[in-house]
C-alpha cells in the first residue's frame, strides 16, 4: 500500500495499476479534469501539478517544500508519503487563490487550455519566492507553453502574485499538514499491485539491493522523466518497477575537501547549488538542461543510467573525471564514468546492479561546458562539450575533452587530447586539436543537426574555450545555440 495526501484528504492505494500516471489518476479516477494533457511528454506544462514534501531547511526548521512537476510523467507510486495539489485545490471558501486572481486581473488566459498548468507553476513560484524576481519567474514558467497570450500578461501575473503575497489556506494549515505528513511517513517498503503489474517502494539501499536481486527484470524508477515515456509515448507496459525516490541515502549531497558525493536519486534541481558553487558552468548548463518541472523530477543518476548519447550531464562529468559507485547486493565497485558507457544504450552495469552515487572531483579551475541546441532553453543538445585542461607555465600538462551528441555514447576525444598534452597553449595547438576531432568522431545526421554541422560545432567550441581562457571577462559560456 502507498499513502499520500490529496490536498488534505488522505488517500491509501494498493491495487492501482503502477503504470498509472498522476495525470490519469486525477482525471480518470478522481474526476479532476482541471489538469490537462497537452503532450504527454513533459514539454508543454499543461499537466503541471505541485507536490509538497517534508523538508528541513538550513536553519533546521521543518517546513513543506513545494515543487512543480509534470503529472504526465509522474507515476502514482512516487506520491508515497507526500502531498499532491492540483488546480482544483487552490480555490478556497468560494474565493480564487491569489495566483488565479492575478491571472484574471492581468488577462493571462485566452483559450484557457494551458491556464491550469501556468497557475500551478505560479503557485509553486509564489511558495518559493519572497519577492518578485523576473529571472525566477522566467525559470518557473519556462516549462509552460501558451499559444495565445504571448506571455507578457502571464509574467505580469507572476509579478503580482509574488508581490505582497497574502497568507493562503496552505500557509494557515502548514503545521497541520506537517503533522499529517509525519503521520504517513513511510516506515516500510510500499507497493502498488494490480495483479499483473507491481511497483515496489523501498526506503533503504539495502532493501533496494535485495528487491533488485529478487526482481532483476524490474525497471528502476527515479524521476521517471525518461522511463515514463515508454508508457505515455510508446504505449508499453512495465510489469515490475522499483521506485528509488524514497531512499534518503540516495538523495544526499556530501561535500568533502576534494570531492562531491551525490546520491543517484538526487533531483537535478537539488544538485544545482553544490555543482554551481564548484563549477559555475555545470550549474549554468543545468538551467538549460530542461524545464524546472523536469529538473524537479529528473535525477543525476537517471541521466547517467539511461545511457543516452545526448544526455547533458555525462560529458561534463567525464571531463571532470567523475566516478560512479555501483551496488549489487552487499558488493560495491567504483568505476570511472567514461568506462560505464560501452555502446548505444549499452553499459557496464551488471544484472541487479544499480548506481548508488556519483563522485565528482573538485579543483578543476579551467573547466568549461557548452551546449548547442535549437532553442536556448528546454531543448535537447545537438552537441554538448566539456573541456578540462591543466596548464603549467603555458604548457598543457593534462587534458580531458568530452562530448555528447557526437557518437553512440558520451565520449572523450582521445586524439584531440593527445595533440593538446605537452603542447603550448596557443592558437596553433588549438587548430591542430580541432583537426584531430575529425579522427575522434564520425557523427550522425538527424533532425537536430547534420554530421558536418556537429563536427564544425565541436571544433568551434574548442576555439571558443581557447578564446574565453585568453579573455576570461567574456561571459559567453553555456549560451551557444543553433
Amino acid at each position: 500500500m502507498i499513502q499520500f495526501l490529496l490536498n488534505q484528504e488522505l488517500r491509501s492505494e494498493h491495487a492501482l495499476d503502477p503504470n498509472l500516471t498522476v495525470l490519469n489518476y486525477l482525471r480518470e479516477h478522481l474526476g479532476k479534469s482541471g489538469t490537462k494533457e497537452g503532450c504527454a511528454s513533459g514539454d508543454c506544462g499543461a499537466c503541471t501539478v505541485v507536490v509538497g514534501e517534508l523538508h528541513t531547511d538550513a536553519q533546521g526548521a521543518e517546513r513543506i517544500r513545494y515543487r512543480s512537476l509534470n503529472s504526465c510523467l509522474t507515476f502514482v507510486s512516487s506520491l508515497h508519503g507526500k502531498q499532491l495539489i492540483s488546480v482544483e485545490d487552490l480555490k478556497h471558501q468560494g474565493q480564487l487563490h491569489s495566483v488565479q486572481q492575478a491571472m484574471v486581473e492581468c488577462h493571462g488566459s485566452q483559450c484557457g487550455f494551458c491556464t491550469p498548468g501556468f497557475v500551478m507553476s505560479l503557485f509553486a513560484l509564489q511558495k518559493n519566492s519572497d519577492a518578485p524576481d523576473s529571472q525566477k519567474a522566467h525559470e518557473a514558467l519556462a516549462g509552460n507553453l501558451c499559444r495565445c497570450t504571448g506571455y507578457r500578461p502571464i509574467l505580469a501575473a507572476a509579478e503580482q502574485a509574488c508581490c505582497n503575497k497574502p497568507v493562503d489556506q496552505f500557509d494557515s494549515r502548514q503545521a497541520e499538514t506537517i503533522a499529517r505528513l509525519k503521520a504517513i511517513a513511510p516506515t516500510q517498503t510500499g507497493e502498488l499491485n494490480s495483479g499483473d503489474k507491481r511497483c515496489l517502494v523501498p526506503l533503504t539501499v539495502a532493501d533496494l539491493a535485495d528487491l533488485y536481486d529478487a526482481y532483476p527484470q524490474a525497471r528502476l524508477l527515479a524521476g521517471g522523466t525518461d522511463l515514463a515515456l515508454e508508457v505515455t509515448q510508446f504505449h508499453r507496459t512495465l510489469p515490475v518497477m522499483i521506485y528509488v525516490g524514497n531512499i534518503d541515502e540516495m538523495k544526499r549531497i556530501e561535500n568533502y575537501d576534494d570531492r562531491l558525493e551525490i546520491g543517484a536519486a538526487t533531483a537535478l534541481s537539488d544538485c544545482y547549488g553544490a555543482l554551481h558553487h564548484e563549477y559555475p558552468d555545470f550549474g549554468d548548463l543545468l538551467h538549460r538542461f530542461a524545464s524546472l518541472q523536469i529538473r524537479n523530477q529528473g535525477t543525476l543518476g537517471g541521466n547517467i543510467g539511461n545511457a543516452s548519447p545526448i544526455g547533458d550531464s555525462p560529458p561534463l562529468l567525464i571531463a571532470l573525471g567523475a566516478q560512479i559507485v555501483l551496488c549489487k547486493g552487499n558488493v560495491r565497485r567504483t568505476l570511472a564514468l567514461e568506462d560505464y558507457f560501452i555502446d548505444y544504450r549499452v553499459t557496464a552495469r551488471q544484472d541487479s546492479e544499480f548506481i548508488e552515487k556519483i563522485i565528482v572531483p573538485k579543483g578543476h579551475s579551467l573547466f568549461r561546458a557548452y551546449k548547442v541546441s535549437k532553442r536556448l532553453d528546454d531543448d535537447i543538445s545537438a552537441v554538448c562539450a566539456a573541456f578540462n585542461l591543466k596548464i603549467d607555465n603555458g604548457v598543457i600538462s593534462e587534458a580531458r575533452v568530452a562530448f555528447g551528441g557526437m557518437a553512440a555514447t558520451p565520449k572523450r576525444a582521445k586524439s584531440c587530447e593527445a595533440v593538446l598534452v605537452g603542447a603550448t597553449w596557443n592558437a596553433a595547438s588549438v587548430e591542430k586539436a580541432c583537426a584531430a576531432l575529425a579522427e575522434d568522431f564520425t557523427p550522425l545526421s538527424d533532425f537536430r543537426a547534420s554530421k558536418e554541422y556537429r563536427l564544425l560545432s565541436a571544433q568551434n567550441l574548442l576555439r571558443k574555450y581557447f578564446i574565453e581562457l585568453q579573455t576570461p571577462h567574456i561571459e559567453t559560456r553555456v549560451t551557444a545555440y543553433v
